[in-house]
Parts: structure tokens; C-alpha cells; sequence
């Protein structure tokens, strides 16, 4: 998903809360979701998340009424989600779910337009709105918008998925395990890429996932579900794993709460090193003298004429003068993204023979160089709660 430099203005998120909020269905020994008390502020992600049969899937679906509550409410900015038609109100909250649910018989182009046709919106608008739609999550509109969903693969279907949902500007998305459905590789990059989108549009996202690794690096605020919907702790992924609230929630998070602290900071979050970057054909001497004036580094970087990385050029590959040899760089020159987790950062530096990582952009295109030492510093800092309070990493909670 690359960044968007249009016209389109995204509606921002709006505050959800679920006040006293109960669900009990029928016949049950007890409550699938028991006086469930959270607010998720404008703007951010609250992942849910807890064993099967916690009541997280019926708690997301009683934002937009597909599940009705038994008793409490739940309100968007304040309106109870109740006084509302329901169609009108699953109009304004976008819906992504593991299987996307693209309509085979519709183009991509129709797919993404169904709510904004609903909504009556006019041709030139919609048609507008479709192709920012598609360029925002990476797809062209000239390409893309004309295929049928059985032409493209998992990842870009779930693309169009997003696509759809943000169609009417909803300032509320609900997300039920939306990259579940795809191998890990590709999911790995569709959370990183949703991650970057979501700095952009800045929408409230409810998202399920049974996965707690997957709610450390999408999530905000995370709520921990148990058995019988009650909620066992609900704050940043930093204080959960900081402090876990009961046994049940540190057997949840797992005993290597410590490894998993890696998943919380992005590389984003760090103050990156310029890279002394490089072309084929370029003097020795001249980029010898670029990398004398930087004490941090040992290497130059060999780029193609797309700024994209090929290689690292150490300083016995500079002796001497005349054009620096592509052939010289030593290749595997680790890339991570913006968006990716501090762990996966230090996973990918410890197997290159240069600690150093290379941040790229979407196209691949270096920003700039990540060291061990910086990750390192960065996992030494103290963690905030949601409450804004400072806490050390192992401090129990209180």
C-alpha cells in the first residue's frame, strides 16, 4: 500500500464504547459476553483477542448489530448503536473478514463501490472514490478496477476487501481475523502495509485475531478476553506485557514475555542512520572520504539507479582509485520496512554478516540504516499505560 497524495479526505475515527455490555444467548449455561466495560479512543486499533469461546468475535459483532446485546450499550462518539436503523448504521462501519467476501460476479471496481451506491452517491464521485480507493492500497485503478476477484491473488483480494470498507469514509472499522486466510510471509507484509495505511486514514479499528502475536504488533490497546466474555485486561500491549493483570493473562501472553517485548516497538519508532549510499562507476576516493566523515559506519551501500539496495561496500572495496566495481559489493544487505517489529528487525540483523539493516520503503527504495545497538536501546526504555503511567519492564502490577 503506498502513501496517497490525492484529494481524498478520509473521515477520522470516532470513540467506541462498550458500557456494562452483556450478551446472553438462549438456553446458554451463561453469558457469551459478561458486562464488558472498554472505550477505544478515535483513531486507534483495539485488538480482542483471547482462547475460543471468549465472546471477542460477538463482541466486535455487536458494534454493527450483527449480534444485538442483551443488556449494557455500546455507542459511536456517544450515539447508542441501538437507536439506529441497522442498515444505516452498518453503512457508516466498514467490515473486513477472513474470506474477504468479494462478490465473484462484480469487477473490482463494483466491488469497491457497493456501500457508495447504496449511499446513492453520483457516477463521477463514486468513480472517483474507487480509483483513490485502489491506488491507496496499492493496486492500480487501470489494471485492477476492470478484473474479476478470481483473477487476483489472496493478499490483493483482501486488499479489495479493505478497499470496500473504507468506501463511505465509515469512521469505525471492524476487522474478524482479516489476514488469517493467507500464508505467513504474504501476512507478515499485509499487516505492515495495513499498519502504514492506518497512519494515513487513522480510522477506529475493532480487530479479532486469536493470535497474540498478531495483537502485539497491530494493536493500540488490546483487551484480553476469558472464558465466559469477561475481560481480564485491557491497556497498551507495552504494560500487558510489563505487567500482566492475573495468572491467566501471563499464561496468555506466554512465558517468553520478554522475547515478545521485541514485538512492540517498529523501526519507525527509531532515529535511523543516514546510509552513505553509492552508484557502479562512481571514484573510490570520493566515496572514501563520504564514509571517513561518518564515524557509525564501516560500509557504504551499493544502490541501483531506483535507490533500491544491492550491497555493502567496506572499505577494502574502496582502496586504491578509479570507478568502484559492482561486482565488489558483498550482497545480502537485509531490508526491513517501516512498519516492522523490532524483533523481526533484530532477527533479520543477527543473520547478516553486516549488523546493519536496510529500511526501505514500499518500493523499496532506502530510507535509511537500523544497528543492533539502536533496538537494543530502544527495548532498555521504560514502558507507558494506558493510563500514562511509566513503568519498567518485569514490574509487577499493583
Amino acid at each position: 500500500m503506498r502513501p496517497y497524495h490525492g484529494v481524498m479526505q478520509d473521515a477520522t475515527g470516532a470513540v467506541v464504547a462498550f458500557e456494562n455490555v452483556t450478551k446472553t444467548y438462549p438456553g446458554s449455561d451463561g453469558p457469551a459476553v459478561d458486562n464488558l466495560s472498554l472505550t477505544v479512543p478515535a483513531g486507534e486499533i483495539c485488538v480482542l483477542v483471547g482462547p475460543s469461546g471468549c465472546g471477542k468475535t460477538t463482541s466486535m459483532k455487536m458494534v454493527n448489530r450483527l449480534i444485538e446485546p442483551t443488556g449494557g450499550r455500546i455507542t459511536i462518539d456517544g450515539e447508542d448503536v441501538m437507536s439506529l436503523p441497522a442498515v444505516e448504521l452498518r453503512r457508516r462501519i466498514g467490515y473486513v473478514i477472513q474470506q474477504v467476501g468479494l462478490f465473484p460476479h462484480l469487477t473490482i471496481g463494483d466491488n469497491v463501490a457497493v456501500v457508495p451506491k447504496l449511499l446513492r452517491w453520483k457516477a463521477p464521485r463514486i468513480r472517483e472514490r474507487v480509483e483513490e480507493l485502489l491506488d491507496l492500497v496499492g493496486l492500480e485503478p487501470g489494471a485492477y478496477g476492470e478484473r474479476y476477484p478470481n483473477e487476483l491473488s489472496g493478499g490483493e483480494r483482501q486488499r479489495v476487501g479493505v478497499a470496500r470498507a473504507l468506501a463511505a469514509d465509515p469512521p469505525v472499522m471492524l476487522m474478524d481475523e482479516p489476514f488469517g486466510a493467507v500464508d505467513p510471509i504474504r501476512r507478515d507484509r499485509l499487516q505492515n502495509e495495513f499498519l502504514r495505511l492506518q497512519e494515513q486514514v487513522r480510522k477506529t479499528i475493532i480487530f479479532v485475531t486469536h493470535d497474540v502475536d498478531e495483537a502485539i504488533k497491530m494493536a493500540d490497546r488490546i483487551a484480553i478476553l476469558q472464558k465466559g466474555g469477561i475481560l481480564a485486561q485491557y491497556d497498551t500491549p507495552a504494560a500487558i506485557l510489563a505487567a500482566p493483570a492475573s495468572e491467566f493473562v501471563e499464561r496468555f501472553v506466554g512465558a517468553d514475555r520478554g522475547l515478545k517485548r521485541l514485538s512492540l516497538g517498529r523501526v519507525r519508532d527509531l532515529d535511523l542512520i543516514e546510509a552513505i549510499t553509492v552508484r557502479a562507476g562512481e571514484d573510490r576516493a570520493a566515496i572514501r572520504a563520504r564514509l571517513q566523515r561518518v564515524d557509525e559506519l564501516d560500509y557504504a551501500l551499493l544502490v541501483d539507479d531506483g535507490d533500491r539496495p544491492l550491497g555493502w561496500i567496506d572499505q577494502q572495496d574502496l582502496r586504491g582509485s578509479g570507478p568502484i566495481d559492482p561486482e565488489a559489493a558483498t550482497p545480502g544487505a537485509p531490508t526491513v520496512e517501516r512498519e516492522t517489529t523490532l524483533r523481526d528487525a533484530l532477527s533479520a540483523l543477527l543473520g547478516s554478516s553486516v549488523q546493519l539493516g536496510v529500511v526501505v520503503d514500499e518500493r523499496d527504495r532506502v530510507l535509511g540504516l537500523v544497528s543492533v545497538d539502536a533496538i537494543g536501546e530502544r527495548l532498555r526504555a521504560p514502558v507507558r499505560t494506558a493510563d500514562g503511567e511509566l513503568r519498567a519492564v518485569g514490574e509487577a502490577a499493583t
